[in-house]
């Protein structure tokens, strides 16, 4: 069984997650500029047994989806492209970051530390992967 990949996707940065290999729990990876999002995913599928790719899909509270939902379908299509044995899963990331700058908060990181943004981005990704990893 391949491991699956969570994306939560940024026009500047960008977090990844990866599961365990039962595709039980999710871990935080990293956070990586998002230009060189696609050669740092082949880089991961080469070294990790990749089956799946999740990425959030960015509803706002009224449920339509930002200007960055058109950046999002074009990495799908190249990742469709580039990986074409690889399947991509879409999942609604709705109050992921929220839900991270908490889970920072509450985890004991000192307070400058909690502002790192690379930290909530690849929590954020944790978060996508483990509600698809539920499901």
């Amino acid at each position: 069984m391949g491991k699956c990949l969570g994306i939560d996707f940024g026009l500047k940065r960008t977090g990844i997650s990866i599961s365990d290999e039962f595709n039980k729990i999710a871990f935080p990876l990293k956070t990586v500029q998002s230009d060189n999002l696609i050669s740092i995913i082949r880089d991961i599928i080469k070294t990790e047994s990749i089956e799946k790719i999740i990425i959030g899909k960015p509803y706002d509270l009224k449920g339509n989806l930002p200007v960055l939902e058109k950046n999002i379908i074009s990495l799908i299509k190249l990742l469709k492209t580039k990986f074409p044995d690889i399947f991509v899963y879409r999942i609604d990331e709705r109050f992921t970051s929220i839900i991270a700058k908490q889970t920072i908060a509450i985890s004991g990181v000192a307070k400058m530390k909690r502002r790192n943004k690379e930290n909530i981005d690849k929590i954020s990704a944790t978060l996508i992967l483990q509600s698809y990893l539920n499901k």
